[in-house]
Formats: structure tokens, C-alpha cells, sequence
């Protein structure tokens, strides 16, 4: 395998999002050698714009990433494209494998964020990010007002039609086959209808969503669907190291668990955004990704600390009388 930078870098970063970037951003102003592998490949590309991001609130998905792109090379890190294909341990650092090739590391930074598993519902894919929804922070505001449909497939599912019946009046509840008295309660509080039984497709009109299509072939007219996805995390690549991803405690999917700085159970590698916090924005993400980026080279200076006096104390004891 051709080998890249036979030096190999301080750390290498899989995932060029939010949480990688801001990482790599850290790392590369602390003069550490950092490169990042994106994959190209962001959970977000489909949605017009990313929200509640003091300062950037609206700005293109693309244009946030390209300008952090531009901010780690300022600092000399480096970002490549590419997809990683494995990850081994070599002595007390890392070989990874990218398309062929093999890039030796000190460190790891594992940014891949997750895949978003919606339910086999015709439509559903092709307006996730538009006007099919999963998080009222993130693209609320822009359905505000319209005619909501949120369907039931999730532990959150109920809460999330709650969330939504804060910006709109009109939010059914498409319930599917079951629903707690307790639940039923909490929605005809708020003024949320029930629809039952099964949903069978989307109703798309002029590239929208007009309704919401049920197994008996009524269709509820609705302008935004919110739904609840599982959400997985992108970390097969890591077997070999015995990284795993598990269950999350929310129920919505798996995660890689982490400390509070984003060490996780494997020595030498850390994770930041949403392959650790399913939930977080880009905002959450971007910061975890800082802590990290400051962990990670916070314990490079105490090895290297370590190393050195080792190599002082043993200098001293070789010298002559």
C-alpha cells in the first residue's frame, strides 16, 4: 500500500463535519499535524440552511463546511477527501486505511456523525431535509403555521408532536396502531388530533408534500411531515480496534459512548458530535469537537513530557562522575 506522510501526522480525524473541522481547527492552532478525512457525505446536505448557530444562523450547509475547511488549512492542517476503510492498531498508534492507501496516526478523532433510518414509506426519502422533518430546532421556524402530520414510530415520537404544536395550531398525530391513554391525554390537552391506522405513502404535489396517504387510501392533507428516524452511527470501520457503537440510552438508536471529553473506551481514540451525541446540533457538535481537539493534545503533551524526562533522567544517570 502506497503510505502517506511516512512521518505520519499527530492525529487523524475520520469525518470533515462540524465536529471534525472544529477539532482539527484546535489542533492545528496547538501546531500539532492534523489531517482530516471527509468523506463527503454530510447528514445535513439536504436542508436549505443550518439553524440556531449564533452568528451563521441560515447559512448554507456547504458554505459553514467550506469555510472551516479553509480555516484548518490557515492554521497548516490538511483536509482530504476520501472514505476510510479500516482502522488497526500499530504499537502504540494507528493505521488507517483510505482507498487504498495507509496513513499512520498517534491519535484518532472519530467525527462520522450518523445515518438517519427512516421508515419504508414511499416519498419519505426524497423530502427528508425539505418538508419532511425530524427536529423542531433545526427547521421549525420554516413550517411554522402550516398543517403538520407527525408520525408515530419512536419512544419520542409524542414528544416531538408536542414540540411542533408550539409553532403551528394545526398538528395531527398519525398514531398508527397504538396509543397510551396517557399520551392520547397529553395530545387532546394541546389540541393535537389522533389519526389512526397505518400510513401507507406520501402525497407529493409539485415536488411538495401535500398529505399523507393512509394504508385505507384516505389522504390528510398536511404542507410538513415530522418524523422519528433511527439513528445509527457510522462506525463499522472500527471493529478491529473493538469500538463498537451501542444502544443509546434515548432508544433512537446507537452511539460510540465517550467521557465527558470524548475519550472513549480505547486508548488513543476519541469522538465527538452526533457518532457520540445523537441529539446534538451543529453548534453541540462543533463545540464537542473543540474539546476534544484540546483533550487530544493536552494528552500529547503529557506523553511527550513523560518521554522527555525519561530521556533526562536516564541522560543524567548514563553521564560520568
Amino acid at each position: 500500500m502506497e503510505v502517506v506522510n511516512v512521518t505520519g501526522y499527530d492525529v487523524v480525524v475520520i469525518g470533515g463535519g462540524a465536529a471534525g473541522l472544529n477539532g482539527a481547527l484546535m489542533l492545528a492552532r496547538s501546531r500539532r499535524s492534523v489531517v482530516v478525512i471527509d468523506a463527503g457525505s454530510p447528514r445535513n446536505a439536504p436542508a436549505a440552511g443550518v439553524h440556531g448557530l449564533l452568528g451563521h444562523d441560515g447559512i448554507k450547509p456547504s458554505d459553514l463546511l467550506e469555510r472551516g475547511r479553509a480555516e484548518v488549512r490557515g492554521y497548516g492542517g490538511e483536509v482530504i477527501s476520501g472514505t476510510v476503510e479500516g482502522v488497526t492498531r500499530v504499537g502504540d498508534g494507528f493505521a488507517v486505511m483510505v482507498d487504498g492507501r495507509t496513513i499512520s496516526a498517534r491519535r484518532l478523532l472519530l467525527t462520522t456523525g450518523l445515518v438517519d433510518e427512516l421508515p419504508d414509506i414511499p416519498g419519505m426519502r426524497d423530502r427528508f431535509g425539505h418538508d419532511v422533518l425530524h427536529c423542531p430546532y433545526c427547521h421549525g421556524w420554516e413550517v411554522r403555521d402550516q398543517a403538520i402530520g407527525v408520525l408515530a414510530g419512536g419512544p419520542m415520537s409524542v414528544h416531538q408532536a408536542l414540540l411542533f404544536r408550539q409553532l403551528s395550531a394545526d398538528v395531527l398525530f398519525f398514531s398508527g396502531d397504538t396509543l397510551s391513554d396517557e399520551d392520547a391525554e397529553k395530545l387532546a390537552a394541546r389540541g393535537i388530533g389522533v389519526v389512526p391506522g397505518g400510513v401507507a405513502s406520501l402525497e407529493i404535489v409539485d415536488d411538495r408534500v401535500a398529505g399523507v396517504r393512509l394504508a385505507d387510501g384516505s389522504v390528510v392533507a398536511r404542507e410538513a411531515v415530522v418524523v422519528a428516524p433511527r439513528m445509527v452511527a457510522r462506525a463499522e470501520f472500527l471493529a478491529a480496534l473493538g469500538l463498537r457503537p451501542t444502544e443509546h440510552p434515548s432508544g433512537m438508536g446507537s452511539h460510540i459512548a465517550t467521557d465527558a471529553t470524548g475519550r472513549t473506551d480505547v486508548p488513543g481514540v476519541w469522538a465527538a458530535g452526533n457518532v457520540t451525541d445523537i441529539v446534538a446540533q451543529v453548534g453541540a457538535s462543533a463545540a464537542a469537537g473543540a474539546m476534544a481537539g484540546a483533550q487530544i493534545n493536552a494528552d500529547l503533551v503529557a506523553e511527550e513530557t513523560r518521554d522527555t524526562v525519561d530521556g533526562y533522567r536516564n541522560a543524567a544517570a548514563s553521564a560520568p562522575a
